[in-house]
């Protein structure tokens, strides 16, 4: 991915983000998350007291978020194994999902099940 196709990615709005997210992770079957040296995923604690797992839909716009950082790295995760896997465990721990921030800063936050009935939806048209 180009720069300047990294920047065009980052400066959409939230929502474009987020329909970005769905159509990118439907037609490659696998999300991205980053984890540190013990394959800790990374969570993040929202002002709002809660916290939040952020997801990215390619490998190059997880580790742009966190500047190539020799603590974190993108591991990837299938489409599968999130939805079967991930999704009831994200619920269980109420632990909502972020989806990749943009150059403004604003985040689309959702629930687990939300977010994979999205996610149907948009298989659905592969």
């Amino acid at each position: 991915m180009s720069q300047d196709q990294l920047e065009s990615i980052l400066g959409l709005s939230c929502e474009e983000r987020y329909d970005y997210f769905l159509s990118k992770v439907g037609e490659e079957k696998e999300i991205w998350i980053l984890v540190n040296a013990d394959n800790q995923f990374l969570k993040i604690y929202a002002d709002d007291d809660f916290e939040y797992l952020p997801l990215w839909p390619q490998a190059e716009l997880a580790t742009n978020y966190c500047n190539n950082s020799k603590d974190l790295s993108a591991k990837s995760i299938s489409l599968p194994e999130f939805l079967e896997k991930w999704v009831p465990g994200l619920k269980k721990d109420r632990l909502e999902i972020g989806i990749f921030p943009g150059s403004d800063g604003e985040l689309w936050i959702t629930g687990a099940e939300d977010l994979k009935k999205d996610l149907q939806e948009e298989l659905s048209n592969f």
